[in-house]
């Protein structure tokens, strides 16, 4: 709410090259009980003014040497950070024409001399609640958009940790420790940073990647928990995953989970087209299923599960390198393996093949 001790305290600048005038017009306003009152008689001071001063109204005289009020004007709402500030003509000029000329050079009002005192007090009484009415409704704006914000982020941050306990849940039927799906997400957001992704992408790859296998939900613990090597039978229920976690992801408003749907559908995808389940080929496959298929591959070699014993960082490495070109896609790989040796701050000696 805008009080009288607000109005009262407001910076007025005053601009007339008469000195007179100046003295005049202070003595008017600060009868009324206005405190901060500073006057020049050159524009350019002026000028210099609004950065240390910051008035919240300034009245100008239209007629003066070197720089008119009007061309005062121009150059106050040049200023980017003075744009909105109310600035009051003054001049002995009457006519209509050059009442008409102040406002269309953007002043918010016109007074013409002789001033009277009680004119002049309510014309810089509206103009001042005009501008503190409108700083009151910008701030509260800026709060609603802030609480807004504050909200969404909640929510999405809700709805991030309600998928992934959904993630942890999936996982642990074939992964003990239940973490594969993170690690997944976590070595593909860092790939896509490598391939130059946009940050909003590689955000979006971080949390979406961790769905890649939530068909599974589908799949008989028997068949997931296995110890042994599984039958044609067996292999051709594992690959349903794929078709199940579409189907579980699919027709979503939201970008994470449509995003979710394209790494589930394409990351058993091979670079030479003999993946599944639409034998894509190369570019094909979207990126990010290009992405999740090498970070997924390489974190099952290093994890131990019902049945295989984790491989060597050395032997995983290995192995993706060699399918560089036939199951992965060959820039892919080269940034993973990137991320590799900061990770684990060496270089590796393995060539691409």
């Amino acid at each position: 709410m805008v009080t009288n001790e607000t109005l009262l305290n407001a910076n007025i600048l005053i601009v007339d090259d008469e000195p007179v005038m100046t003295l005049l017009l202070t003595r008017i306003l600060q009868k009324a009980g206005y405190q901060n009152i500073t006057s020049v008689n050159h524009p350019k001071e002026a000028l210099g003014l609004l950065e240390t001063f910051q008035p919240d109204l300034l009245c100008t005289d239209k007629q003066m040497p070197s720089m008119t009020g009007l061309q005062l004007i121009e150059e106050v709402r040049k200023t980017h950070s003075v744009q909105d500030l109310p600035i009051i003509m003054l001049t002995a000029d009457s006519h209509e024409e050059s009442e008409g000329e102040a406002l269309h050079k953007d002043a918010n009002d016109f007074i013409s001399k002789p001033y009277k005192g009680t004119q002049i007090q309510a014309r810089v009484r509206n103009a001042l609640l005009n501008r503190f009415l409108a700083l009151e409704l910008h701030h509260a704006n800026e709060l609603l958009e802030e609480k807004v914000r504050e909200r969404t982020k909640a929510l999405e941050n809700a709805y991030i940790e309600t998928l992934e306990r959904l993630v942890i849940a999936t996982e642990q039927r074939d992964d003990v420790t239940g973490k594969h799906a993170n690690r997944v997400g976590k070595l593909s957001a860092r790939i896509a940073e490598k391939l130059g992704l946009a940050k909003s992408e590689i955000t979006l790859i971080r949390h979406a990647a961790p769905l890649h296998d939530i068909g599974k939900v589908s799949i008989d613990n028997s068949i997931l928990r296995k110890p042994g090597k599984l039958t044609d039978e067996e292999y051709n229920s594992i690959k349903t995953h794929v078709e199940a976690g579409v189907k579980i992801l699919t027709k979503s408003n939201n970008k994470l989970l449509q995003l979710a749907e394209v790494i589930a559908l394409t990351h058993h995808e091979r670079w030479d087209g003999s993946g599944y389940p639409k034998g894509l080929k190369g570019d094909e496959i979207p990126l990010v299923g290009q992405i999740v298929a090498v970070a997924d591959v390489f974190d099952v070699l290093m994890s131990e599960r019902p049945y295989k014993k984790a491989w060597s960082l050395e032997a995983a490495i290995e192995e993706i390198t060699k399918h560089s070109g036939r199951w992965y896609s060959p820039r892919v790989v080269e940034a993973f393996l990137q991320v590799i040796e900061e990770q684990h701050k060496r270089p590796l000696t393995l060539t691409m093949s």
